[in-house]
């Protein structure tokens, strides 16, 4: 009896072990098939991260070309004409008018304004000698950064290489970094095209939305939770801001587009109405992420402060929105960090216009960065491409500091 319980009492062991070599090469798999996901999704962020760095890095250097003119108040001409006379004294065997728009080329047309300010501040009775290092044109620009080749049919004609290396024999060509990028305006020519108006423009846009969003989705959230009774009128709010969560945010720029504009007759592409069409966009997240938070707190503190004598107000106020707090500026800056990168429904309430001067109030025309990228990236210039990388840079490093002050705000709350 004893040799077949002993073959039985094998078999079960036999198939015990093999069911957990099973499980344990399933779980062997899972992992690895959880690492190569892992692997997948940041080698494809890499590619991505790489791919906009190596384009936008070189629009944060420009090229400037010196030129010196001498300005005399008894024969005074424009700053556009003395321009084009000195390039064509110095490179005068250029005589064809194609030949003769390529060489004004060299130079950026935001050269004249430069020239004449500088003209406007030092005429007098007698000469003066002016030497400026003014913005090259764009194709110069690209070719000394190396984004332009040699190529009779579209790219650096041979004549243009000629200029070219008769001015840096003359040292007169020079790299420096784009403090324009970041100081100056939109413009229809890519060498000195900045982002300060679309910063300005989201800053103040972003300023309106957290100004109006974030005290009205905390007190709806509180009262949802701590105060307004469980009926039907309650259910039907709660389904239609989890509904309004999910919402295409095209349908809010509608929405801000019939009420704001048509109905009550707002200013287009202002931040203000900007800041109310992100606020109503926002309103859902910050909301559901309050709520959360408020859930999310332990019931024992509201026993005890009730069994203290603490009435339900101090109990919500001195009690359980403390604890909520991180999550609440948690959920808070995401939702702002979604409004920063949002461009569909500021598209729809006329946000999408070429503005040049920097916004100095809410109702100043302005236009916001992920309008402004979408805007470069529909131009044909080549140096139109690295400003949409160089933009899209930024707009990347601005979303990660919102991330990471959340996460600090989260720790350092959580902590007190």
């Amino acid at each position: 009896m004893s040799d077949p319980l002993k073959r039985l009492a094998d078999k079960k062991v036999d198939r015990v072990r093999d069911s957990l070599q099973r499980r344990h090469g399933k779980e062997r798999r899972f992992r690895t098939y959880g690492l190569l996901s892992i692997f997948f999704a940041v080698a494809f962020l890499t590619l991505i991260l790489a791919t906009i760095f190596s384009s936008g890095f070189k629009a944060f250097v420009s090229t400037e070309v010196k030129m010196t003119f001498v300005v005399d108040s008894k024969n005074h001409q424009s700053a556009r004409r003395m321009i084009r006379n000195k390039l064509r004294e110095e490179f005068s065997n250029v005589t064809s008018r194609v030949e003769r728009r390529q060489l004004y080329g060299i130079v950026s047309t935001e050269s004249e304004y430069i020239l004449q300010e500088q003209i406007e501040s030092q005429l007098g009775d007698q000469p003066k000698v002016i030497s400026l290092w003014l913005p090259a044109g764009d194709r110069f620009n690209q070719y000394h950064k190396g984004s332009l080749k040699k190529d009779e049919v579209s790219g650096f004609k041979s004549r243009e290489v000629d200029w070219y290396k008769a001015l840096d024999n003359e040292q007169r060509i020079r790299t420096v970094f784009n403090w324009r990028f970041f100081t100056g305006g939109d413009s229809r020519n890519p060498e000195v095209a900045g982002i300060a108006g679309s910063l300005t423009g989201s800053f103040f846009t972003l300023l309106l939305t957290l100004i109006l969003s974030f005290p009205i989705g905390v007190g709806a959230a509180i009262y949802l939770e701590e105060y307004a009774p469980k009926n039907r009128i309650t259910e039907f709010i709660e389904i239609n801001i989890n509904n309004l969560a999910a919402v295409p945010s095209i349908v809010f720029g509608l929405l801000g587009l019939a009420i704001f504009l048509n109905v009550l007759g707002l200013p287009r592409s202002t931040p203000i109405v900007g800041g109310l069409v992100l606020t109503l966009m926002t309103l859902p997240t910050i909301i559901i992420s309050s709520r959360a938070s408020l859930k999310a707190v332990s019931p024992s503190i509201r026993d005890a402060a009730l069994a203290m004598g603490a009435s339900r107000t101090q109990v919500v106020f001195h009690h359980v929105v403390p604890q909520a707090l991180p999550g609440m500026f948690t959920g808070s800056i995401i939702g702002m960090a979604q409004a920063l990168g949002e461009t569909a429904p500021l598209l729809m309430i006329g946000m999408v216009a070429f503005i040049v001067d920097v916004p100095g109030g809410f109702f100043d025309a302005a236009t916001v960065l992920p309008v402004q990228i979408y805007l470069w990236s529909e131009n044909p210039e080549r140096g139109f491409i690295e400003l949409t990388s160089a933009a899209i840079m930024v707009l990347l490093a601005f979303l990660f500091l919102m991330n990471g002050v959340a996460l600090y705000l989260r720790r350092k709350l959580e902590r007190k």
